[in-house]
């Protein structure tokens, strides 16, 4: 997987000695409360390191699940994907390409403008490279991500159920 730089930030794979950061991560309630149908915190160093795994095997030349640092100290302050986005049970995938874009951060890290700054260098990545449009979807209450999908231009496309088993608020960005 490569490596994406932005003016602040280093999008680079994760690593092994990743794993106590992650733990941090995603122990914390407020960091994964929106994420999938049904969250939960990571309790184990084992749990981050069989995670990590997991984000390295994405093999594909645009897709990823990124380690994200600042590129002057390389501290790490979240995690940044884009990848295909599974459908709801009992949904069809009518589109290939249904790839999806998504984010946390460490609370520490709030409020600095990472994960806009994040995520537009990847879309302008993956849309440059093709790719014919990506998804955001956010959990109803999760405003601060909703206001990052409006930050990066994206159309906001109302409430689904068609993704994650669950009701989310749909974004797309298409190409200019």
């Amino acid at each position: 997987m490569r490596t994406i730089t932005s003016d602040r930030l280093r999008l680079r794979p994760w690593r092994d000695d990743d794993a106590d950061f992650l733990l941090d991560l995603e122990s914390r309630w407020e960091v994964v409360r929106f994420l999938g149908a049904r969250p939960t915190t990571m309790s184990t160093r084992a749990d981050a390191l069989a995670s990590i795994a997991r984000r390295r095997a994405v093999d594909h030349p645009i897709h990823g699940i990124w380690a994200m640092t600042t590129a002057t100290e390389g501290r790490l302050v979240g995690n940044l994907l884009l990848k295909p986005i599974p459908v709801s049970a009992g949904e069809t995938r009518a589109e290939p390409d249904d790839i999806e874009i998504g984010w946390h951060l460490h609370p520490d890290a709030w409020g600095h403008g990472y994960a806009t700054e994040a995520a537009r260098a990847v879309l302008d990545d993956a849309l440059s490279r093709g790719v014919p449009r990506v998804l955001a979807v956010t959990a109803p209450g999760n405003h601060a991500s909703q206001a990052v999908c409006r930050r990066l231009g994206m159309t906001h496309l109302g409430r689904t159920t068609r993704y994650y088993d669950t009701s989310n608020e749909l974004f797309e960005k298409l190409p200019r």
